[in-house]
């Protein structure tokens, strides 16, 4: 009799399990189909706040900095919050290659919707975009994890590989869309963002049934039903899997930490680039949605380097925990503000800042990145019963949505207490909780995986 394990997050009988060093073909499909999805997302979110702040004149609301930075901020939290019921529609009813793809279409008619001109038309694009997300967003996590088999030490690595599918799609987004918006008017920027989102889904429906085989077409409730009968489980939680969950809900509070810093790149970063910063090099004023790319042009560079690193340290048992690379990107997203906080001092004294302290801060946030995001989402598809593994990934994105309305109620206090003093208040509570994580949170949170790394 097999018991449920953790990191069974799609039925074991489907996994793709093979020893092989090298990842499955089926994960650069996924990686494929999540870049054009996030081409179309960051595409939009370049051009989100300019578009609500700009004069009714140059096609904008001509909203003020807190007005958009607010709705910034509900909309990108709400976004983190609807896979919780996408989540569970999956696991109960429609399985996750049929959520994928009925996410996908909600979110390309909302694409279509915000390229109408109207803000009838904007809210009903927002409200589709929030939706969709939810239907779409966790699946796709759960199906990486379904490539591999119990054990698999690839998937850390796997996890990276695919983020950085996520970041590619993020790097051609501004320069797509963000140009057209800037250059031709916010609505070709939009428009550009739904053609993004139909050619993922092409993607998908035409080659996921060869390379994705039976993965993620029954719903994991009915799986469980099945083997219920067989009398293969038992669907009480075991002490083991009650440990291991209170590491995610544990780990949740760090994630809302890093992610609201984080997401000041959106909105306030955004704002201040545009206004406070010399953006000319060598005689070319670079559109302010361009520096939108650096971090996925980090992601990319660095990505791979951070998939290999974690496949080595754990082929040598050398591979940090979860929680201990947390700590390490908290203290890294601190070392990012830091850099910040010399941006706003020196454009206090001289009226602008150097471009090099922008680079710089997106440089050490992207590195906390490769720290957090895909180690998380590993994380979570390693340590949850099969039987609720896509509502647990929407619980996970819980905390982003917190984050990211924090992250529009932070950064609307930059009116109110200055550049200078928010920065340096974001890199101070960077550094203090990944201290503390490091020091006196990680070991206890390891002892409670259970041998799950």
């Amino acid at each position: 009799m097999k018991p449920i394990i953790a990191s069974d997050t799609i039925p074991p009988e489907d996994a793709i399990r093979t020893d092989q060093a090298k990842q499955p073909p089926a994960l650069y499909l996924l990686f494929f189909v999540e870049m054009w999805e996030r081409m179309s997302y960051y595409g939009m979110r370049a051009l989100l706040v300019l578009y609500m702040t700009a004069a009714t004149t140059a096609g904008g609301f001509g909203w003020s900095k807190s007005d958009a930075l607010s709705l910034y901020g509900w909309y990108t939290g709400l976004v983190y919050l609807t896979p919780l019921l996408g989540g569970y529609v999956a696991d109960r009813f429609l399985g996750l290659r049929k959520s994928v793809t009925l996410g996908a279409t909600i979110m390309m008619i909302g694409h279509i919707a915000m390229a109408v001109p109207g803000l009838s038309s904007f809210y009903l694009g927002l409200g589709c975009l929030i939706l969709g997300n939810g239907f779409f967003k966790p699946c796709m996590g759960q199906l990486v994890g379904g490539l591999f088999a119990e054990g698999d030490r690839r998937r850390d690595g796997a996890y990276t590989i695919f983020y950085v599918g996520v970041n590619t799609g993020a790097f051609i987004a501004p320069f797509v869309s963000g140009t057209l918006g800037e250059k031709y008017g916010f609505h070709w920027g939009f428009g550009a963002a739904a053609v993004g989102m139909f050619i993922g889904q092409i993607l998908f429906l035409t080659v996921g049934p060869k390379l994705l085989g039976n993965i993620g077409i029954k719903p994991a409730a009915l799986v469980q039903k099945e083997k219920n009968i067989a009398g293969q489980v038992r669907s009480a939680l075991s002490k083991i899997e009650k440990d291991r969950l209170f590491v995610i809900f544990a780990l949740m509070f760090f994630v809302v930490i890093f992610w609201t810093a984080f997401e000041q790149a959106g909105g306030l970063m955004t704002l201040y680039t545009a206004e406070k910063v010399n953006r000319f090099v060598l005689g070319f004023e670079i559109p302010t949605t361009w520096f939108q790319s650096l971090n996925p042009v980090f992601i990319m560079t660095l990505g791979p380097l951070f998939a290999w690193m974690w496949t080595r340290l754990a082929l040598k048992g050398r591979d940090p925990s979860a929680p201990q690379k947390f700590g390490w990107a908290l203290l890294l997203m601190g070392v990012g503000f830091t850099f910040m906080v010399f941006a706003a001092q020196e454009s206090a004294a001289s009226g602008m800042a150097s471009v090099h302290w922008i680079l710089l801060s997106y440089f050490f946030q992207t590195c906390g990145e490769l720290c957090m995001s895909p180690v998380g989402l590993s994380m979570v598809n390693k340590l949850t019963p099969n039987r609720f593994g896509t509502i647990m990934m929407g619980v996970w994105y819980l905390s982003f949505a917190v984050a990211n309305k924090m992250s529009g109620v932070v950064g609307s206090f930059a009116e109110k207490l200055g550049e200078t003093q928010l920065f340096a208040a974001i890199a101070a509570t960077a550094f203090v909780c990944g201290a503390a994580l490091l020091l006196f949170v990680a070991k206890p949170l390891q002892r409670k995986m259970h041998g799950i790394h």
